[in-house]
């Protein structure tokens, strides 16, 4: 891992659809706003969805002396992206790998890109915890790993599924930051109300009973939800989901 690189977060969750990604984007775009450096390292490998999320589809991955350019999204650099769903040839190819070509190629990905001066890395890892989780985490071992976020749903079967995270984490040493509880809430695009489509509080109740950290919910809004290349605190700042955000971030900058 590069030395430009200050700190790492990963972005984790048991299940698949909980919005992982979106988190991810938003966190590192919440950074971005308050003057950080940021970059995203997207190895969910068989379901990239950042570049389609931060509109980078169809871009090209270069390569300098010191290994792979990140795709930055602007001409500041604030915010650079590396993603296999660059390498693909539509966002509807699927990579059909065995676990050893999975594992070279997360190395690679880890040891071979040229991070510029980067605050805050975001590691968005597929669901799970497999191959591609152990692979990140012995590749991470000597760099300034501040921990995992991990991702739920308020629904029992996806915080069933965070628990194993949890142990994921506890047995491989990975720091806990925090547990955020994604499609907590449908916010009404008329009157702003939110309104619980399912259970609530689910994730808090599991941050209080591992005694880890609780992040914060986060509403499906409709009114911001397709803004997610950029981020909600500056498009529509006073939305529950801006405020979540802007609250999850400042979190992560400042932890205790």
């Amino acid at each position: 891992m590069s030395s430009n690189v200050k700190h790492i977060i990963l972005v984790m969750s048991g299940k698949g659809g909980v919005g992982k990604s979106t988190v991810s984007t938003q966190l590192a775009l919440g950074l971005v706003a308050k003057g950080y450096r940021c970059g995203i390292l997207d190895v969910d490998l068989c379901g990239p969805s950042v570049p389609f999320l931060l509109k980078l589809e169809n871009q090209e991955v270069h390569q300098c002396e010191a290994g792979w350019v990140p795709v930055y999204t602007d001409e500041s650099k604030s915010l650079g992206v590396l993603s296999i769903g660059f390498l693909t040839k539509s966002r509807n190819d699927s990579v059909v790998w065995r676990g050893p070509k999975k594992t070279a190629f997360i190395k690679q990905l880890l040891s071979d890109i040229f991070w510029e001066d980067v605050d805050y890395l975001i590691i968005d890892t597929p669901p799970g915890t497999s191959d591609e989780h152990i692979t990140v985490m012995e590749n991470i071992k000597e760099a300034p790993c501040d921990g995992a976020i991990l991702v739920t749903t308020p629904q029992q079967i996806a915080l069933d599924d965070v628990r194993k995270e949890l142990s994921f984490c506890h047995k491989t040493g990975i720091p806990i930051i925090g547990i955020v509880e994604n499609m907590s809430g449908y916010v009404c695009p008329n009157c702003s109300e939110c309104t619980n489509l399912f259970s609530s509080n689910g994730g808090k109740s599991l941050a209080e009973h591992f005694q880890v950290p609780f992040l914060g919910t986060v509403p499906i809004d409709p009114r911001v939800s397709s803004e997610t290349s950029k981020y909600v605190g500056l498009t529509d700042p006073e939305s529950p989901m801006a405020i979540s955000f802007n609250s999850i971030v400042d979190r992560v900058i400042n932890p205790n």
